[in-house]
């Protein structure tokens, strides 16, 4: 899977966003440092989206899959 990240220098440095995934944002002094910071907001989102989800409470109309995404 892959997302798409916007960068945008700022005078404290950069700040970056994915355009996909709301609230998955992140800033640093250096380019480099917001993607590093990026990745890891991307993998908090989506560890905690899971963590949520993963506590509902299941019912006999649920059904719980896997899917995978190829991009193009």
């Amino acid at each position: 899977m892959e997302f798409t990240t916007v960068f945008e220098r700022v005078d404290e440095g950069y700040i970056g966003w994915v355009e996909e995934l709301p609230g998955a944002n992140a800033q640093g002094s250096t380019l480099s440092e917001v993607r590093e910071n990026i990745l890891e907001a991307i993998q908090m989102i989506l560890e905690a989206n899971h963590e949520t989800l993963g506590d509902s409470l299941p019912t006999e109309f649920t059904i719980k899959e896997k899917v995978s995404l190829a991009t193009v």
